[in-house]
């Protein structure tokens, strides 16, 4: 895909995919809450206000790095960042994070590109599981290894072959979906860098990404 305002549909359709859950969450909250006179209810239906407000503002702290162009931030950024916006997002669900990169910062599309394979290897884990992060630095640039684990594990080939480019996967840019579109993204991202990415299956519920920068 070549046409930027299409995309930036598509990563729209994907953003509000993401967040109607928790926002709609708040807003039938708010309903009960209005209508509600036991305190103890009310106080139920508090707590899970704040849940709904928490895990939306973890989601939009995670895709303003995911998607957006990172202002605010210098050229590089912390990797320390990139972890609180990680831990933010998967917190209080199915998926654990075990983060441990030896490597102190990123440029920005070299954050976006991984927190984008993040979110791929998330998705993949149906049923849950963890998700490690190691690298370190070498004298060409980083190396980032990403493995998702879990009993059931799907990460559909359309995803991979966009995210790899291997096979047809850049001949299939003009079929993009919200759903297709952070694969592409890291995958573009990365080859404005220099960089790639790879992907490994280990059995069933193994996953590995590598993401050279």
């Amino acid at each position: 895909m070549t046409d930027p305002i299409a995309f930036s549909a598509l990563l729209c359709s994907r953003l509000c995919h993401d967040l109607i859950s928790p926002v709609g969450a708040f807003t039938n909250g708010l309903e009960l809450l209005a209508d509600e006179d036991n305190p103890e209810m009310q106080r139920q239906v508090i707590e899970l206000l704040e849940q709904s407000a928490q895990q939306t503002a973890s989601r939009l702290q995670f895709f303003r790095l995911a998607f957006g162009a990172g202002a605010g931030f210098g050229e590089m950024v912390a990797m320390d960042t990139g972890r609180d916006a990680v831990a933010a997002y998967f917190a209080g669900g199915k998926v654990t994070v075990d983060w441990r990169p030896a490597v102190r910062e990123l440029s920005k599309d070299g954050l976006k590109a991984l927190l984008n394979v993040m979110l791929l290897a998330g998705e993949s884990l149906i049923r849950g599981g963890t998700i490690t992060v190691d690298g370190d630095t070498r004298a060409a640039g980083a190396e980032l290894r990403i493995t998702a684990a879990g009993d059931r594990l799907l990460l559909p080939p359309e995803i991979e072959m966009m995210l790899t480019g291997g096979a047809s996967g850049a001949s299939h840019d003009g079929a993009l979906t919200p759903k297709l579109a952070p694969a592409f993204l890291a995958r573009t991202t990365l080859v404005g860098l220099g960089g790639q990415v790879t992907v490994a299956r280990e059995g069933d519920g193994i996953v590995k990404f590598v993401i050279l920068l």
